[in-house]
């Protein structure tokens, strides 16, 4: 097979960006390792920057989260039982849509079958080729049997265990990477949230987090130790827990159920560089990683297939390599802004093991000062909504 662009990768940037490429009439192929049973079934967060709503809107695939997405005015943080509200909306004049990435690459995969987008799933042993060159290529098996896809551009969008990274050698590049000394416990549960916004928590006891999938579907985090044992959690621990750290003005909002996915995720912060290397790009989760207390994993990802597609169209238009050579130090600018935003957010809102007591001093002066201040309220309003492209 040969086509213009080779992607690795089903997740929303990967279908972003084949469907990009695709609308600009540009042949691509996506690759998966994994089955669409297993990409559609994936939890993953949902609080979408117009970064991203602008290109599904673009693609004409917003219909369903038109009909069924929260746009969200305001963000919430409880401290000292206190809620501070942020105003995002009348801070920035923005918005943000609480769509579920799960629903996002549904959405996506759908539309791909109707667009003749083609995806080949469930591909094994998957090597890239003479990325050095401008005739690189892929092999890798599909039905037991060995298959190769030539092309003139491979992007990489196989997140942070894909082979797409360490195609690039290591005297090329440099990783930047800070493990967090905790984790998530999430829980999902269809009931409806406690509030009608996102709400974060700085208790003693550790973070929480009060998200939504819809009006009907809740998503529930608390801060617990990274060798915590899931087992050690049944629903109403967990739900007991939740109402301590969201305080008295929002726990007797909440509606308690069943579980019907729990989990404990790690922490932690990634950036590799550069984002390019010969006829090879990254995209997404392949380049970086945040934590996801600011709800920049997906955004970011979508950013970058923003600056790439429109790279990869002017070189196909007009053979102009300006915004391909330009990608990588573009992109990173950009990245390198909210894995700042997400660390500092991620530090004002936990409790970390080891800090002193001078330190969470600190924090309590930096969430008392972020209560009462326009100025400190606005800065986290517009890293929340996301900074411009």
């Amino acid at each position: 097979m040969k086509t213009d662009v080779v992607i690795i990768g089903s997740g929303p940037a990967g279908l972003m960006l084949g469907h990009l490429l695709r609308l600009a009439g540009i042949e691509a192929v996506i690759v998966e390792r994994q089955t669409r049973a297993h990409i559609e079934a994936r939890i993953r967060a949902g609080v979408l920057e117009d970064t991203t709503t602008n290109l599904l809107e673009r693609l004409n695939i917003d219909g369903r989260m038109k009909d069924e997405g929260l746009l969200h005015s305001g963000v919430n943080i409880v401290a000292n039982d206190r809620l501070i509200h942020i105003d995002i909306n009348g801070l920035t004049g923005r918005q943000v849509m609480v769509y579920g990435q799960t629903e996002v690459t549904r959405d996506l995969i759908e539309a791909s079958t109707e667009r003749d987008l083609p995806i080949v799933w469930g591909v094994d042993s998957l090597t890239i080729n003479n990325i050095n060159s401008d005739t690189p290529y892929v092999t890798f098996l599909a039905n037991s049997e060995t298959e190769r896809i030539d092309a003139r551009f491979v992007v990489g969008c196989d997140g942070y265990h894909g082979p797409s990274r360490g195609s690039i050698p290591a005297s090329a590049s440099q990783s930047y990477e800070l493990t967090y000394p905790f984790g998530w416990l999430g829980l999902l549960a269809d009931v409806p949230p406690c509030h009608e916004e996102v709400v974060y928590a700085n208790h003693p006891r550790g973070f929480a987090l009060a998200s939504m999938r819809s009006m009907k579907r809740s998503r529930y985090y608390l801060q617990v130790p990274i060798d915590e044992d899931l087992d050690a959690w049944p629903d109403e621990r967990f739900w007991d827990e939740l109402a301590i750290r969201l305080g008295p003005e929002v726990a007797p909002s909440i509606t308690r159920g069943p579980a019907i996915e729990k989990s404990i995720a790690q922490l932690r912060s990634f950036v590799f560089e550069p984002m390019r290397y010969g006829s090879l790009f990254l995209a997404g989760d392949a380049a970086h990683i945040v934590p996801p207390t600011g709800a920049k994993g997906l955004n970011l990802a979508a950013s970058d297939v923003a600056y790439l597609s429109d790279a990869l169209i002017e070189w196909f238009d007009k053979g102009s390599a300006n915004g391909l050579d330009g990608y990588s130090d573009r992109a990173l600018a950009r990245v390198w802004k909210s894995e700042r935003f997400s660390w500092q957010l991620t530090r004002l809102l936990h409790r970390f093991p080891d800090d002193s007591d001078f330190e969470r001093r600190l924090q309590q002066a930096e969430l008392d000062y972020l209560a009462n201040s326009e100025t400190a309220q606005r800065n986290l309003a517009e890293n929340y909504v996301g900074l411009p492209l």
